[in-house]
């Protein structure tokens, strides 16, 4: 078994759980394949040599019978067991993906393809069920059966046990040199794959800018150039599994006609009895029948095993948040509910103060991306007073959206602490901290359904009534009165398209209905027009009565009505006079 094999069954307990059924359904099957070869030599030299009656047969033809149909149940089992061992499995790696992505490091990394990363969670993993179902089985019964056959054969007849044990090593040889061969091509063939849907998705995106600049056409030669690069891959692979299967049928033919050989040899000189030489020529494509069968399947499990390499290289990264994990069980599934944090904080999450009553403190603060070197903020400080709006502005690149990011909790500093009520915020639950945060980007994402469903996004208990008050602050209250079906209408991927504003202003009514004691926006009339940058600056200023609020923003119009401007350079807040921070941030 290959490295990417054993750790995928030991940090699954679903793979571990299954092995081990595995294993005793492969030791039963053994067992069987045994019984059923000595029976049906038992049946037929009774019968042909011995010319023994039915009524003598009758108790051995009973016996076969209930050997052939326990050989099936097990068989059965096998099909079965290995498909509910592979959903389970299938189920806990996507749910260990998704948790590391979205609790564990929810901000996208640099060079991350999200179209390759879905094609692992979705068709990858779902190619695990080959391995699972199919490859596992196959390889306890490599395992098990030989072994077996060998512990009977050999008493019985020593030269022919010689042969066949001698025969297994060059097979598995054979097979070990064309699997390398086989798992180079499925992972070039992989990457094939999630090149092409990787590229797929920029293209779907960026659809109306290819438009814009004429550049459609040379996409789809791009896309077919990469489609016929997966095509070759495909085809190759497929030439291996057909060559590994015409070489082991080769070796285990080789095997069988020796072992022929030699029992006819003793038989003639007297040196064998037909039953023995008979039980050994039944059980001689017994044992190489799992051997072949594992070189067949290890070609269906490729894809799997490759997307499983690729899931397990993201669930190595780093995690960027630290602190307590989950609510209620383990952060992963072999590992403790605590990130890398002290063991004094470890016992029990604290609870969150209320940052519109408690000032939000950033402290020495400084922060580096795992895919950087350099520091983006370097011993930053800045105090959010309870119920004030700070504005923060600077050129790009000098820090704001980190700082947005770590007042969210989607990342914790390398270095320094904040804290809101001295309560350090690595010792909160996320969850916990974010239930009282509310955040509006520079561009505001629709899912798909209705209207209501989006605004209700952060809180889903919400009833129609706080919904439609929410979005009346949010300024929606014209846009849905033209709307026939108002609150219901759909939106997002294959729903209604919205503006900007618009979608801007639904991403206001997800916080005023969330009623959050801390705001966060960053940049939210960036990509607006004026009037709709007047109208969801309106919102924003009903939206900061009462609540703390963190505003990155280059609009004057915005920063003018902060309580505080702060500007930053070179990730670090410089200390100037608000009119030239306001002059900066035109």
């Amino acid at each position: 078994m290959t490295r990417t094999d054993r750790r995928l069954l030991r940090e699954t307990r679903a793979g571990r759980t299954q092995l081990l059924l595995t294993a005793g359904l492969g030791l039963a099957t053994a067992a069987i394949v045994v019984a059923q070869a000595a029976l049906l030599a038992r049946l037929i030299t009774g019968a042909a040599v011995h010319h023994q009656t039915l009524a003598r047969l009758s108790g051995p033809l009973a016996a076969l019978a209930c050997v052939i149909a326990v050989r099936a149940l097990l068989g059965g089992a096998f099909e079965v067991s290995g498909r509910i061992g592979a959903t389970r499995v299938m189920s806990e790696l996507r749910g260990r993906l998704a948790e590391h992505l979205l609790i564990r490091s929810p901000v996208p990394r640099e060079g991350e393809r999200t179209g390759e990363l879905a094609a692992a969670v979705v068709q990858g993993v779902d190619s695990l069920e080959a391995y699972f179902a199919g490859y596992l089985p196959q390889l306890v019964l490599a395992a098990a059966v030989p072994l077996a056959v060998l512990i009977w054969v050999v008493p019985l007849d020593p030269v022919a046990g010689g042969v066949l044990a001698l025969s297994i090593p060059i097979l598995i040889v054979f097979m070990i040199l064309i699997g390398k061969g086989a798992q180079a091509q499925a992972r070039s063939r992989w990457r094939a794959l999630a090149l092409l849907s990787g590229h797929f998705l920029d293209v779907v995106r960026g659809l109306q800018t290819l438009r814009a600049h004429r550049r459609e056409a040379a996409q789809a030669d791009t896309i077919k150039q990469i489609g016929d690069r997966y095509r070759a891959e495909t085809m190759g692979t497929l030439r291996i599994a057909f060559l590994s299967a015409l070489v082991l049928e080769l070796c285990a033919m080789i095997g069988t006609a020796f072992v022929a050989a030699t029992i006819g040899i003793q038989l003639d000189g007297g040196h064998l009895t037909l039953l023995a030489g008979l039980t050994v020529l039944l059980l001689c494509p017994e044992l190489y029948g799992p051997l072949r069968a594992v070189g067949q399947q290890f070609h269906a499990s490729a894809d799997g095993l490759a997307a499983a390499e690729r899931i397990l290289s993201v669930l190595d990264e780093p995690a960027t948040l630290s602190g307590p994990a989950t609510l209620g069980g383990p952060a992963t599934l072999d590992e403790p509910a605590t990130l890398a944090m002290p063991a004094s904080q470890r016992s029990r999450p604290r609870q969150p103060a209320d940052p519109a009553t408690a000032a939000l403190r950033f402290e020495a603060v400084s922060f580096s991306y795992p895919d950087r070197e350099e520091l983006v903020l370097d011993g930053f400080g800045l105090v959010l007073k309870p119920g004030c709006v700070t504005a923060l502005i600077g050129r790009s690149g000098a820090g704001k959206s980190t700082v947005a990011a770590l007042a969210l909790r989607l990342i914790d500093p390398t270095a320094g602490r904040i804290t809101c009520g001295a309560v350090d915020l690595r010792e909160l639950h996320p969850d916990e901290w974010r239930r009282q945060v509310a955040w509006i980007p520079q561009r505001a994402r629709l899912f798909a359904g209705t209207i209501a469903e989006n605004i209700a996004l952060g809180a889903p208990n919400a009833g129609r009534g706080a919904i439609l008050a929410a979005a009346s602050e949010a300024g929606l209250g014209e846009l849905l009165a033209e709307l026939r079906d108002g609150l219901d209408t759909p939106v997002g991927d294959g729903g209604r398209r919205l503006s900007a504003g618009q979608a801007q202003r639904i991403a206001l009514g997800r916080a005023f209905l969330r009623d959050a004691r801390l705001v966060v926006l960053d940049e939210p009339t960036a990509h607006l027009d004026a009037e709709s940058a007047a109208a969801v600056g309106g919102a924003i200023e009903r939206l900061a009565v009462g609540r703390t609020t963190l505003l990155i923003a280059h609009d004057t119009k915005l920063v003018a009505h902060a309580d505080r401007i702060v500007e930053m350079e070179d990730g670090r807040a410089v200390a100037r006079d608000p009119r030239r921070a306001m002059a900066a941030a035109a």
